[in-house]
């Protein structure tokens, strides 16, 4: 499973993330992300997380996703890490975050490295999260990696209804998205939408609703963009009657697109009474 863009993304819009992960990390600390190359031989850190502050108590943080067995893991991690100090020097003390997927990955020789793993790495393992229920949204976001389907959308669920902020909202829903495509490859678009139990949400803000209408719309599946924008429009304008569907199904596909758009600002059922008009 690619994940990097993932995490990427998880820690750029979930700042609270770094402090429930890293014991002495406070909430309020500002990192900037960024994933650097390194040169000479050309390393790719997964991210390195730089204070925004120059309070020498905040470290850097070179954070690693690491979810397969590597023996050559820790001697290609440390010499990243330490590449990067000698060509981006700076005066905040490091430390090194693993979210590694349990305590069986086979990671190299910890004897080598025994003194950095003791004294400047946490390793996090996500198998830990499997007995716990009580989670936090940005802990349940990284649960669904290790849990099976029926879990994992049960998980994505809880953490949209605690996702009251809109704004927020399409955050962790494009985080979903993403991961869930990724994880279980051999769902349908329209099935993840159903899993999530989204009948509430407007999903025309949601990239992944764009894209699941732009994929329609390319590949000639003029009756699955239909349904998706009679969807949308029963969320926007209420119940539909029976002529308006009708009239909604027999759009070609570029005047579906064009309604696709058009609903995004539609306030009641009037606007779409005047569209169809």
């Amino acid at each position: 499973m690619k994940t990097d863009k993932w995490f990427y993304q998880l820690f750029l819009t979930q700042p609270g993330m770094l402090a429930e992960l890293l014991p002495g990390i406070a909430p309020e600390w500002e990192f900037d992300y960024t994933a650097p190359v390194i040169k000479e031989r050309e390393f790719r850190l997964d991210g390195v997380l730089c204070p925004q502050s120059d309070d020498l108590a905040i470290p850097v943080i070179f954070l690693e996703a690491q979810m397969q067995t590597d023996e050559g893991f820790y001697g290609r991690y440390f010499a990243e890490i330490f590449l990067y100090l000698q060509q981006y020097p700076t005066p905040h003390p490091w430390q090194g975050l693993l979210l590694l997927k349990n305590r069986q990955q086979k990671l190299g020789n910890p004897l080598s490295y025994g003194v950095l793993l003791q004294n400047h790495i946490t390793c996090f393992y996500l198998e830990d999260l499997l007995t716990l229920m009580a989670l936090s949204p940005n802990l349940a976001l990284l649960k669904i990696l290790v849990v099976e389907q029926d879990t994992a959308f049960a998980l994505g669920q809880m953490i949209l209804r605690q996702s009251h902020d809109p704004a927020l909202f399409q955050q962790r829903l494009n985080l979903l998205e993403t991961i869930l495509v990724n994880k279980f490859p051999h769902l349908g678009t329209e099935d993840i939408l159903k899993m999530l139990d989204l009948k509430t949400a407007d999903l025309t803000q949601s990239r992944f609703y764009q894209e699941v209408v732009a994929l329609g719309l390319v590949q000639g599946r003029q009756e699955e963009a239909a349904a998706l924008v009679l969807r949308q429009l029963t969320r926007k304008c209420g119940q539909l009657t029976s002529a308006q569907v009708a009239q909604v199904e027999g759009l070609e596909l570029e005047a579906l697109e064009r309604l696709g758009e058009d609903l995004l600002d539609f306030s009641g059922a009037a606007d779409l009474v005047a569209w169809l008009a």
